[in-house]
């Protein structure tokens, strides 16, 4: 009996483990996996968990409320003093007035996902998370909107008989607060995301293009700035007399599996400087670092030739592969 626990709605997830927490999971564990017998963790064990389950108890969790308000204050102003604490560790603080201060967030953001696989929406569990860490760390709720990329689209419209569905993805985009275009493959709903990018442009919309989204950007911004208007991808276009996208030289074409640029990458500020002296956001938002690394997975890219073309017309590609050719990051000043 000991070993059956509650896990009953709370909140939200985060509470979970202070949950498990106050039902002494932790001890279970230690038991059954003789944890405790391990000299290394002699001493370290009791310490983080007396502590816990002392405080899992004044904070009343399987009531999903706060019973010391005292301790509450205290973790939400970040002022605790440790003595107090009865030696709970210091992740276990961090974690605990997170999850509080979830349940306390007034205002919303807004975030449209366009993108080609709405139905099955696991499809951008990465996305998804990223956005609620994102929206936690400025302390907003985050209020998802999902917008079929196809739906976008003026074809759409006209051929496929869905008026219905092409007025409400665009009422969907015009309530956004930000909007983010992730990857896919294939010609559907391609040009749904460059209107995406357009609409993003013209009305100073925040746009995150990830992958496809960074590339229909490029392809947006070609089409109705440059006045490329056949300006494409050659993945969906391979006789466009302006190919600001192309396959990647060093990728094997006949054989697809296991051949795209993977892994982590990394990439420099070589422009962080816009024509203006004003700075790059993206590389504000990562602190100011000069090189950073991030998860590739990809087979087409900007194409080298059209790169200062662009660049010289106000799409900007701050960051870049080590060797300067491969454009990684592009932003509007």
């Amino acid at each position: 009996p000991s070993c059956v626990l509650s896990v009953h709605d709370v909140n939200n997830v985060y509470h979970v483990p202070l949950l498990l927490l106050e039902q002494k999971l932790h001890r279970i564990l230690a038991e059954k996996l003789q944890l405790t017998s391990i000299p290394q963790l002699e001493g370290r064990l009791d310490l983080t968990m007396n502590g816990l389950e002392e405080k899992a108890n004044m904070w009343n969790l399987c009531e999903g409320s706060v019973a010391n308000e005292k301790v509450l204050a205290m973790l939400a102003s970040g002022q605790e003093d440790l003595d107090t604490l009865g030696g709970i560790s210091r992740s276990m603080i961090d974690w605990a007035r997170m999850a509080f201060k979830l349940d306390g967030f007034k205002e919303s953001v807004k975030i449209v996902i366009v993108g080609k696989y709405t139905g099955l929406q696991d499809s951008y569990l990465s996305v998804i998370k990223s956005l609620k860490h994102a929206s936690m760390a400025v302390e907003r709720k985050l209020d998802l909107i999902w917008v079929e990329a196809g739906h976008l689209e003026n074809d759409f419209e006209s051929d496929s008989g869905g008026e219905e569905e092409y007025n409400a993805a665009w009422e969907k985009m015009k309530s956004a607060d930000g909007v983010v275009v992730p990857g896919g493959f294939g010609t559907r709903g391609f040009n749904g995301k460059v209107a995406a990018a357009k609409f993003c442009r013209e009305n100073s919309v925040p746009y995150l293009g990830i992958c496809l989204g960074f590339q229909a950007m490029v392809v947006e911004y070609s089409r109705n700035m440059l006045g490329w208007e056949d300006a494409n991808s050659t993945e969906f276009d391979e006789e466009t007399k302006n190919p600001v996208v192309i396959f990647m030289p060093e990728i094997d074409k006949e054989n697809m599996g296991g051949t795209m640029r993977l892994g982590s990458r990394n990439t420099a500020f070589t422009h962080a400087k816009h024509d203006d002296g004003s700075p790059s956001i993206a590389q504000i938002m990562y602190k100011n670092a000069s090189v950073v690394s991030e998860r590739h997975r990809h087979r087409y890219e900007v194409n080298p030739e059209r790169v200062d073309a662009i660049h010289d017309a106000g799409l900007k590609f701050v960051g870049r592969d080590e060797t300067g050719t491969r454009m990684e990051i592009a932003e509007l000043p």
